[in-house]
């Protein structure tokens, strides 16, 4: 998803690891920095949801790690560049915190990417009466598999295709299913713009890398449909961002009524 007005831009996760020996951890932080035009931004974000860390470690010290972010936020504004930056950060925190590998990504503003990266990658689903909320996802997910296996082809199909193959390693990011029927792979992704527009910005921005992945590992191209809920207020102007970067992004959009279409159409490529 490159753009004039796209800048490169960097960022590695703090990753909590209560016991190096389990190689067991959780996602705590996230610095983002610049490049280029925004070669002196860096800042840091940690979670605010530290369930997920006591549920890991009951006796890990939350003032510890809160005062961590304003110092690691202190010292990244005197840091010179990326390599100063990782220099301070594994000079400040023990081996309880762990920086991963560098990521990169694209973004118009700096600060604006980086609520986005700590949304998908520090904060949980959100939690209702203690049970997860059904999300309109699931709907769609199930829509996407009863079409498919009307068909007869959703056993013929990959599921839950880790992108990380493709992109970075820890790309959290997983492709709800695919066939190839020839030199294409054909990838569908359930997306619900009702709730969770952020989702297609994310997919938008991580698909150049997937299609540069499959051609490099797969030597085949890729064809990505969005599955979206009908019905969908066009007056919406996030919902009409969130389709209008998915189509700048080349991923088709379809409705979850033309998932029997779909459907038809992979049965005849597949053969079934």
């Amino acid at each position: 998803m490159a753009g004039s007005d796209k800048h490169e831009l960097g960022f590695f996760l703090l990753r909590y690891v209560p016991d190096a020996m389990k190689d067991e951890f959780v996602n705590v932080g996230i610095v983002l920095f610049g490049g280029g035009v925004d070669a002196g931004y860096a800042d840091v974000r940690f979670t605010r949801d530290w369930r997920r860390v006591l549920c890991m470690d009951p006796g890990a010290d939350l003032e510890w790690l809160q005062a961590l972010e304003k110092d690691i936020r202190m010292r990244l504004q005197d840091a010179a560049g990326r390599e100063d930056i990782l220099f301070r950060l594994q000079d400040l925190c023990s081996n309880v915190i762990q920086v991963s590998a560098t990521k990169g990504c694209l973004g118009a503003e700096p600060a604006q990417e980086l609520e986005l990266l700590t949304k998908l990658y520090l904060e949980p689903p959100p939690i209702q009466a203690g049970r997860r909320v059904p999300s309109g996802r699931q709907r769609i997910l199930a829509a996407m598999q009863n079409a498919f296996e009307s068909e007869g082809v959703w056993k013929l199909m990959r599921k839950d295709i880790a992108v990380e193959r493709y992109t970075h390693k820890g790309d959290p990011l997983k492709i709800d299913c695919a066939y190839r029927p020839n030199g294409v792979i054909k990838m569908f992704h359930g997306v619900a713009l009702s709730s969770d527009v952020d989702s297609a910005k994310v997919l938008s921005f991580s698909y150049p890398e997937i299609e540069a992945g499959i051609a490099r590992d797969e030597e085949a191209g890729l064809s990505l449909t969005a599955i979206v809920e009908d019905g969908l207020d066009r007056s919406d102007e996030a919902i009409l961002f969130a389709l209008a970067i998915m189509e700048r992004s080349r991923i088709a959009v379809a409705g979850v009524s033309e998932m029997p279409r779909l459907a038809e159409i992979a049965r005849r490529e597949l053969r079934v």
